[in-house]
């Protein structure tokens, strides 16, 4: 394995045999079967990853997927069916919080448990248990047996533990929201701390604004496979694609999956698909869509978004705005079938990726009417413009529920580009456009 690499996963297969009965799988067990009565279920199918030194990667994809088996595999806790994986460096794992412990002891003696099963010496346990008691911060407590604690304090000590070991690889799987609010602050600083550090991070988790803002490259998965690999936000895009049925995935038939190569032949077809449809449209009909010619465009046809620009507070078209002024997202949508309940939605989103806002109208409560095929809607959302100054991309969609499923007729990701024009900057995403006031104490 190249020394650069710190994660090497080569066709990693995973079966589980699912029985009807478990009699069934107690025959088998003991070889009394006459005939196979089970159903083999691939959680991973020929999957290959390869993460290197000092990346930070995150994996995601439905329930299902494969996304916590992977981890798994690769700390160990399972054996795979067939496949190699290869780890160069220490990791720390954050699967299940807590397993491990021993209920009847208290935290201390948990904490050296735990060190020692992970492969730290008492010694070298001893000098971070100081670290390790003011992360946890449940006080005397950690000298109680385990059974005591609240499901709040059990968190906490277990990813204490895990997270001061000093790694050189650390593993998360979905724990960096446990506890209250101010020890999940404590998490996600610790997280941010290990990443410039230049450790290697490998996390799943379905808050997509985290692997947005902290992941260098993201990996789908989907009903065991690998979708594909890539930048955050274009695999974010493809697996809301995927949440809606949108995207060509593979049979769901175990026994007729496509191989590594199909898939990326298929997402390769689909990508080309959109972009050969974008390039067939004439130049007008391209400034229709908006600045982006390769905004991402999916749906089932039912409705299309034909128009989407921005106006200032003088009631101009531009993609620049100054911060504090008034402007108006506005889209236009043509219907082509009849839609009971229209969802007229618009998002911002910082060039990374990450979701900052976004509303539509049902929340605003501004349209719940039914609509016929050929009617046209112009929609406009209004606001005053608190964004800190930057460069933002606007996203649309018109979506709705059929039979209770939750349906995408038209979404257009990307497809507005906006300035926003300011003198003064605060922290963080938005100005609180807060009144300041210093006087003399009195």
């Amino acid at each position: 394995m190249d020394k650069d690499v710190a994660i090497q996963v080569k066709d990693l297969v995973k079966t589980y045999k699912l029985y009807d009965k478990p009699m069934d799988r107690l025959k088998d067990s003991l070889g009394l079967s006459g005939k196979k009565k089970f159903k083999e279920h691939k959680a991973l199918n020929n999957v290959s990853l390869t993460v290197r030194k000092g990346e930070t990667v995150g994996i995601i994809g439905t329930n299902g997927s494969g996304k916590s088996t992977i981890l798994k595999i690769i700390t160990g806790v399972l054996s795979p069916t067939s496949g190699e994986v290869e780890v160069n460096g220490h990791i720390s794992a954050l699967l299940e919080l807590g397993a491990g412990f021993n209920m009847e002891y208290n935290g201390i003696d948990n904490i050296y448990l735990n060190g020692m099963m992970i492969g730290f010496s008492e010694e070298e346990i001893t000098k971070r248990l100081d670290a390790i008691l003011e992360f946890a911060d449940i006080g005397d407590y950690v000298y109680q047996p385990v059974k005591t604690y609240s499901s709040g304090m059990f968190v906490r000590l277990a990813f204490a533990v895990a997270i001061n070991i000093d790694p050189e690889i650390l593993i998360v799987d979905e724990a960096l929201s446990v506890g209250d609010v101010f020890f999940q602050a404590k998490c996600y600083h610790k997280f941010e701390e290990f990443k410039k550090q230049g450790k290697t991070i490998l996390f799943v988790s379905h808050d997509l604004s985290s692997i947005s803002k902290y992941c260098d490259r993201a990996v789908l998965l989907n009903q065991g496979v690998l979708l594909g690999e890539g930048t955050p936000k274009k695999m974010i895009d493809i697996y809301k694609q995927v949440l809606v049925g949108q995207y060509p995935l593979p049979s769901s038939d175990i026994d007729n999956l496509l191989d590594d190569d199909d898939i990326r032949e298929a997402a390769a077809k689909a990508d080309k698909k959109s972009t050969d449809k974008l390039e067939k449209k004439s130049d007008e009909e391209q400034s229709i869509v908006g600045d982006n010619p390769q905004a991402l465009e999916y749906g089932d046809g039912s409705a299309a978004i034909t128009e989407v620009y921005v106006t200032d507070s003088n009631d101009v078209r531009t993609n620049s705005i100054i911060k504090g002024t008034d402007f108006t997202v506005h889209m236009r949508v043509e219907f082509k079938k009849d839609v009971a309940a229209p969802i007229f939605a618009m998002t911002i989103k910082n060039i990374m990726g990450i979701e900052i806002t976004g509303t539509n109208s049902m929340v605003e409560k501004a349209f719940l009417e039914p609509v016929k095929a050929g009617e046209v809607k112009d929609i406009s959302f209004t606001q005053k413009m608190s964004l800190q100054g930057g460069e933002y991309l606007l996203s649309f969609g018109v979506t709705g529920f059929e039979q209770n499923d939750f349906t995408v007729y038209h979404r257009l990701y990307d497809a507005l580009n906006v300035t926003v024009v300011s003198d003064k900057n605060t922290v963080g995403y938005y100005d609180m456009n807060s009144t300041c006031k210093v006087v003399d104490a009195t």
